[in-house]
């Protein structure tokens, strides 16, 4: 039984087609993820489903309602959850789930059963007198979707429900949609970020630039890249340096670290050259996985067949090898009588890609706003570039760049305006600004839009602003706040493009990440849960540290989840490994 069709639907903004001629059907009872890159139109496709937008042609049944004729009987039937919920932050999760009760007419008879249901299934019971402003990222998300249950809907809308949250959060929210799915008879359409989610699902729509490019179970579109997808290693050879080779050799068109080596995708019909690559290299096949076919079919509509090459050379190296640069040294903060962070210690080398991972929460920006300068610690020493944060944080704010996790721009400025304001906060003046700026439009390709505002650019090029502001000023230290957030996996590669430049350069760079993949790319990285350290050490140690039997070859997601749950619950995980 189909709970939603779509015939012909376009949609326009100013001429530009945000969806054109889409076509699919929803089966009754699944879940379906809707995967695509920045700008695919997953959001209006989200919006024209709940009857918020009506398209320029095309016909759209929803539980066979016509959502064109008749939005409001829509909206009665479904839940939608947008990107950015409305949670009121001043008043507490029940306040919250009363305020949703209001609105969606729910019977008082029927709520405090209702409530109890969604507190269990949430885990939000213990934190109902809690202001949802003071709940971590993982507990928003899930209020979220609570205050959209409460009235039970029959087809259930979620726009990158997960973005944002740590991954013990990820698998507890996809615990709780199969649960509806199953328990309460529910549909489910859902947008991610997260290509590994995407196998989760019982069918994936595939959008790009506003045309649908296919609808069907995620194994399909894997078996499609059969012969296609391999792992490379070669001992003695850093990891990042032997992604960015493999990424400029023949026939590749995806190169991303995976454990101990480097999964490459090659073009159809193409077998990796030992002869091209470097002596010693071992390349073994390995099982396709949905984001190969993702991957690959980007590259073939947009004809860039690799990575483009990045070159950061106006960075200024923070100091000499196995040099300490940044120190942190029994550090604590509180906030009234709630310690952020509790007597943190760690060091990071100059020129490494230091990762500070942990679940929402964790600690992780506050330690982050103390080694910017930006708050001081009530307890213990910090040291960035040899300099005292507590004596002289203003000049050692001087010598890093910071990227904040929502990307600090001014919307209202241009791309132009806004290097010209960050450059000058910086202090630079005169030909320098100048050709700071020149460098900045060229490297990150912004020139087309250096005359838009940076509100109204795609995410991926918000991104490439933010890190184009954060290093106008040749910071020696490059702090970066879950910088790929939300954003598509081509944008992630060629950020990491230029994270990996900016490295082999000298520049030391610490990292926060909800991507678990990601965390490969660092040489070290430490794993934080309510404001202490519980693991550090590089990421090969890390997973060592959980393989088992049961956990073979376990991924850095399933590290970070049994470090997070052991120390939550002072046993071992019995988590489901994640996907490989």
């Amino acid at each position: 039984m189909s709970v939603l069709e779509l015939s012909g639907v376009t949609k326009r903004f100013a001429g530009v087609p945000a969806l054109n001629d889409v076509r699919l059907n929803i089966r009754k009872g699944t879940v379906t993820g809707l995967i695509g890159p920045d700008g695919a139109g997953k959001t209006t496709l989200m919006r024209l489903i709940a009857g918020l937008l009506v398209p320029d042609s095309g016909a759209i049944s929803v539980l066979g309602i016509d959502a064109i004729q008749d939005p409001l009987k829509v909206q009665q039937v479904i839940g939608y959850m947008p990107q950015r919920f409305g949670l009121y932050e001043d008043l507490t999760v029940q306040e919250n789930l009363d305020l949703y009760a209001d609105l969606q007419g729910l019977p008082d008879a029927e709520r405090q059963a209702r409530y109890a249901a969604l507190t269990h299934l949430t885990g939000l019971a213990p934190f109902t007198q809690r202001l949802a402003g003071k709940l971590s990222g993982g507990m928003k998300q899930k209020l979220g979707l609570a205050c959209v249950l409460v009235r039970p809907p029959q087809l259930l809308l979620l726009d990158e429900p997960t973005v944002g949250v740590d991954p013990v959060s990820r698998r507890e929210l996809w615990a709780i949609i199969y649960r509806l799915v199953r328990e309460e008879n529910m549909t489910a359409l859902l947008s991610t970020a997260y290509l590994d989610e995407a196998e989760r699902c019982n069918e994936v729509i595939l959008l790009h630039k506003g045309e649908l490019l296919g609808q069907s179970l995620p194994a399909e579109f894997s078996q499609k890249m059969a012969g296609r997808s391999f792992q490379a290693t070669l001992p003695g050879m850093n990891k990042r340096s032997l992604q960015s080779r493999l990424a400029r050799s023949s026939g590749v068109i995806d190169s991303t670290i995976q454990r101990t080596g480097v999964r490459i995708v090659m073009e159809a019909d193409v077998q990796p050259d030992p002869a091209a690559l470097p002596a010693g290299i071992r390349i073994e096949p390995v099982e396709p996985r949905f984001e190969d076919s993702f991957i690959s079919l980007l590259r073939e509509i947009d004809g860039q067949p690799a990575l483009p090459e990045v070159s950061l050379a106006r960075a200024v190296p923070s100091g000499t090898d196995d040099e300490e640069v940044i120190i942190v040294d029994q550090v604590t903060k509180r906030f009234g009588s709630f310690s952020a962070v509790k007597d943190v210690s760690f060091k990071v080398k100059a020129g490494e890609v230091f990762g500070l991972l942990g679940a929402n929460g964790a600690g992780k920006s506050t330690t982050f706003r103390m080694l910017c300068g930006l708050l001081p610690a009530t307890d213990g020493h910090l040291r960035v570039a040899g300099l005292d944060l507590g004596h002289a944080p203003a000049k050692a704010r001087a010598r890093i760049g910071y990227m904040a996790q929502k990307f600090s721009l001014y919307g209202d400025l241009s791309v132009l305006e806004n290097l010209r304001f960050f450059s000058s906060a910086y202090g630079l003046r005169g030909s320098d600004q100048r050709a700071q700026i020149d460098w900045a439009l060229q490297e990150f390709e912004l020139k087309p839009y250096a005359n838009s505002t940076s509100q109204k650019l795609p995410l991926g090029y918000k991104q490439r602003l933010a890190m184009a502001a954060a290093l106008m000023h040749r910071p020696q230290i490059l702090f970066l706040d879950e910088p790929t957030s939300g954003v598509d996996p081509l944008a992630r590669r060629e950020f990491w493009q230029r994270i990996a430049a900016l490295a082999e350069e000298g520049v030391t760079i610490l990292v926060t990440t909800h991507f678990m993949e990601e965390a490969e790319y660092c040489d070290r990285l430490v794993i934080m849960a309510k404001g202490d350290i519980l693991a550090e050490g590089t990421p090969d140690e890390l997973r060592a540290r959980v393989q088992s039997d049961q956990l073979p070859d376990p991924t850095m997601e399933d590290a970070f989840v049994y470090l997070i749950e052991e120390h939550e619950t002072g046993r071992r995980s019995d988590a489901v490994p994640a996907k490989s």
